[in-house]
């Protein structure tokens, strides 16, 4: 992961691991608590409670989606996975000892 992405995960407040129903449960709760609609007037708004609603919504558009989820978490890991080719050796099978019997359709004469 490059040093300007943020941690998603930590947007939402949810774990790598994290199910899918946790992580829409864990959007709306953050949802409903920045969004501009839904707060308390009191409070005041500025360019920072903007600047978190839009790393929360760019944060669901990656993990929603299992393609793109699984791409961030690739990035995420960084060089430390690699590929590893396997070979397996499997043993010739026995030479057959007599062809196998091979039977016709069955026909009834009459």
């Amino acid at each position: 992961m490059s040093g300007s992405e943020p941690d998603l995960y930590a947007v939402l407040d949810v774990s790598d691991s994290a199910a899918q129903a946790a992580i829409t449960a864990a959007f709306r709760r953050k949802l409903r608590a920045h969004h501009p609609d839904l707060r308390n007037p009191a409070l005041p708004y500025g360019p920072d409670e903007d600047e978190e609603l839009r790393r929360i919504v760019e944060a669901y558009f990656v993990l929603r989606d299992p393609d793109r989820r699984a791409e961030y978490d690739r990035r995420r890991a960084g060089p430390l996975t690699r590929s590893v080719r396997v070979t397996v050796h499997r043993p010739d099978p026995p030479p057959a000892a007599d062809p196998p019997i091979r039977a016709g359709p069955v026909r009834r004469h009459r």
